[in-house]
């Protein structure tokens, strides 16, 4: 069920990305292009999201068990650290020079080319590099004793 269930998810989201104009990145650009053609409409694309996420966490709150799975994990607010940081920055200049994001590049992927394929290939060989030095850098502090051991961005 839990399959069924993601598929379900992610063909909503990604027909979303669609309607929306998310997975056309010559869209996005002219969104971010504040001082030139801009396109403000994708800024009702993020407040229809915004409003939908805050009414679902709102809805997962008053709730014990999941409509499908075991566990409901509602994100609380974390620290501004130097990792998050430097993400978002790096995050925010790739989606400015590209005008893609990832769900909005796999989205694309179906009617691709080659530059959607480069992107989602550099994309993931990114997430690759990631891995591997967060597994070098867990390796090293457990080497020196440290408490912190390999997790994923979120301290999961």
């Amino acid at each position: 069920m839990n399959l069924v269930t993601a598929f379900l998810a992610g063909l909503l989201f990604g027909g979303g990305l669609i309607l929306s104009g998310m997975s056309n990145p010559a869209k996005v650009l002219a969104f971010l292009d504040v001082t030139g053609t801009w396109d403000p409409s994708l800024v009702f694309v993020m407040l229809g999201a915004i409003l939908v996420a805050a009414l679902a966490f709102r809805f997962a709150r008053t709730r014990v068990r999941p409509l499908f799975g075991s566990q409901i994990r509602v994100p609380g607010a974390g620290r501004i650290d130097a990792p998050l940081v430097l993400g978002s920055i790096t995050f925010g200049v790739g989606w400015g020079l590209v005008g893609y994001c990832p769900g909005p590049a796999l989205t694309a992927l179906a009617v691709g080319g080659r530059s959607t394929l480069l992107f989602v290939a550099a994309m993931v060989a990114g997430m690759a590099i990631f891995e591997v030095a967060e597994r070098i850098r867990a390796g090293i502090e457990a080497q020196r004793g440290g408490t912190r051991a390999a997790a994923g961005p979120s301290g999961e």
